[in-house]
């Protein structure tokens, strides 16, 4: 398997066939004379942000963090281990209301989108 061509910049979906967004980031362990071994991908703007660069996720982590408070400065992490397959999209056997993926957007709604009228 071709880690990146197969697997970043995939659609994942969970269990019940929900989107969760694209993988945007894909977390290795290195080991002393082993080959490498996937432990999670990542999603999110800011491991997003940090393919572009040091600079670009270091203002997105700041904005998130200011914005939502320390739990949004990190990507958040899915366990290589959920990986349940992969084809046109990268599947999980996890819920994704198990996860806090999607609590920037509630919090969006919530604070943002909520207060707009009409909306």
């Amino acid at each position: 398997m071709d880690l990146l061509h197969d697997v970043l910049d995939k659609q994942l979906v969970d269990r019940d066939g929900v989107k969760m967004g694209k993988v945007d980031g894909i977390v290795a362990e290195l080991r002393q004379d082993r080959p490498p071994r996937v432990v999670a991908i990542e999603v999110g703007a800011i491991a997003m942000a940090g393919r572009l660069g040091h600079r670009p996720q270091r203002w997105i982590t700041w904005f998130a963090t200011k914005l939502g408070g320390d739990r949004h400065s990190r990507p958040h992490r899915v366990a290589w281990s959920a990986v349940h397959g992969i084809g046109i999209d990268v599947q999980l056997n996890a819920a994704v209301r198990d996860t806090a993926i999607f609590d920037w957007q509630d919090w969006l709604r919530e604070r943002v989108v909520g207060k707009i009228p009409g909306a």
